[in-house]
């Protein structure tokens, strides 16, 4: 798909706009429903841009956060970039269509996991909210890569101040329980009752996982993902009492949302 010369911004905290030719119009949906989060796991940002904006890379993300909070628009919202890959979110594969892509500058776990400035996540803060009100997003639908991607992806990693968005609007955020919550472990190669309720509730969430009642490598990778976004003191793919009450704290807030949303459909 062509790109157009002078693109339009589409929110204002865009300090430019650095056009990707990785892009296309979106299938099946009229408007975008997810506002899916990534770190570049790279060194360097600039080649982290250049690979965004490369034909042969066949990758792309709607905006690009700098470290120092600079935002970059590489397509437009309403169109199609190529930043989920092969994902799923409550049983839709083509994330991409659904959702704007962000990436956040950061190295990644290959780098040790840095921390994210204050002043990029303030401007991740600010840029999210845009986003959301403009194409009311919900704030059950502010995800990770990791969370829609389980199996391949971890950004943008349990360091990432999840807890500090949804201070200021963005994103669901719970506490989650304490890693010395009492109770019984579902571990890789249990099966049974309590591993199907187990994959019953991951996927009310959203979660792609089949409920087969085996823990196979499958769940694994997707309790490390909520672990990742709603219990990051321990990610280590068991589920522990911690990270079962964590999740029913999840799917209680995500179910009040959806029922607010129902009530009042201008919040939606």
């Amino acid at each position: 798909m062509s790109v157009m010369p002078n693109e339009p911004p589409d929110s204002p905290l865009v300090a430019r706009v650095v056009p990707s030719p990785n892009r296309e119009p979106r299938v099946g949906v009229s408007a975008p429903d997810i506002l899916l989060l990534h770190y570049t796991g790279m060194a360097d940002t600039d080649e982290a841009l250049a690979r965004l904006c490369d034909p042969a890379a066949k990758v792309s993300s709607h905006h690009l956060v700098r470290e120092d909070g600079t935002v970059l628009q590489l397509v437009p919202e309403h169109l199609r970039a190529w930043h989920a890959g092969l994902s799923s979110w409550e049983g839709v594969a083509d994330v991409n269509s659904r959702s704007i892509g962000i990436e956040i500058a950061n190295p990644g776990h290959d780098f040790g996991c840095p921390p994210f400035p204050e002043r990029q996540i303030a401007a991740v803060i600010a840029l999210c909210a845009d986003i959301c009100r403009r194409w009311r997003i919900r704030p059950d639908r502010v995800l990770a890569h990791s969370d829609v991607a389980p199996t391949r992806k971890r950004d943008p990693g349990e360091t990432f101040p999840w807890e500090s968005l949804a201070r200021e609007g963005v994103g669901l955020w719970v506490a989650s329980a304490p890693l010395d919550t009492p109770g019984a472990a579902l571990s890789p190669g249990d099966a049974g009752d309590a591993v199907l309720a187990l994959q019953r509730d991951l996927a009310a969430f959203g979660y792609g996982v089949a409920p087969t009642g085996r823990y196979d490598d499958l769940t694994v990778a997707v309790v490390t993902a909520l672990q990742r976004h709603f219990r990051p003191a321990r990610v280590d793919g068991v589920a522990d009492a911690s990270t079962r009450q964590t999740l029913s704290r999840v799917l209680e807030m995500s179910g009040s949302i959806l029922r607010v949303t129902e009530a009042r459909p201008g919040l939606a």
